[in-house]
């Protein structure tokens, strides 16, 4: 069976909210079919050759990890005013250009921090609290089709734009080898999932 291409809907956007640093509906579309002709084109390659599709290989983290850079990267192709941010593991990931020296910054407030996760909703674990713009997109990986061929392909299916601060969030308590992680806590969803960008539950399959 031939591997499936994802197509965006645009007519799943919100027209009717304000976007920060001039972003519009059709840079997170732009961003998002990016994704969506990366994993075609590479699962086409794969399955072709035998081989596992791309989203069956990777683990979870590293699969939201590079999806996470793909989109970062793809919002500053398309992005007016936004740029990567150029130090490593810097924040935010998008940053406003001629800002920052060499467009770099460890610890900036000119941007929007991107997030990717499988939990519906939006609600993602984050390095610590921070007044910041923080984009999260919320996405699923059909791993239970059966056959592997039939499955469908990665899909997003909800995506948040919000300004957040230090109040919006909940601190978890560090295990014995684990790093200390900050959620935002129900208000704090409740005012990221109230500034949608994009939804689309049609189709949603078990991550």
């Amino acid at each position: 069976m031939p591997v499936q291409r994802q197509i965006v809907d645009p007519s799943k956007f919100n027209g009717e909210r304000e976007y920060p640093y001039e972003l519009r509906p059709r840079d997170f579309e732009a961003a998002m079919q990016d994704v969506y002709d990366f994993l075609f084109d590479v699962n086409t390659n794969l399955v072709q050759k035998g081989l596992k599709r791309l989203d069956d290989m990777m683990r979870p983290a590293a699969l939201s990890g590079l999806i996470s850079d793909m989109l970062t990267a793809s919002l500053a192709r398309h992005s007016r005013t936004l740029t990567e941010n150029s130090f490593h593991n810097g924040h935010p990931d998008l940053v406003v250009q001629g800002r920052y020296t060499n467009d770099a910054v460890k610890s900036g407030s000119d941007g929007v921090e991107i997030k990717t996760t499988r939990k519906s909703g939006g609600a993602v674990d984050t390095h610590g609290a921070r007044d910041q713009w923080m984009c999260v997109f919320v996405y699923s990986v059909d791993t239970e089709t059966e056959p592997a061929a039939e499955r469908r392909p990665l899909r997003f299916h909800e995506v948040y734009l919000s300004y957040v601060t230090t109040g919006d969030f909940r601190r978890n308590e560090r295990g014995e080898l684990g790093t200390r992680t900050a959620t935002l806590d129900r208000f704090g969803v409740a005012a990221l999932r109230a500034n949608w960008v994009y939804l689309d539950k049609t189709g949603t399959v078990t991550a």
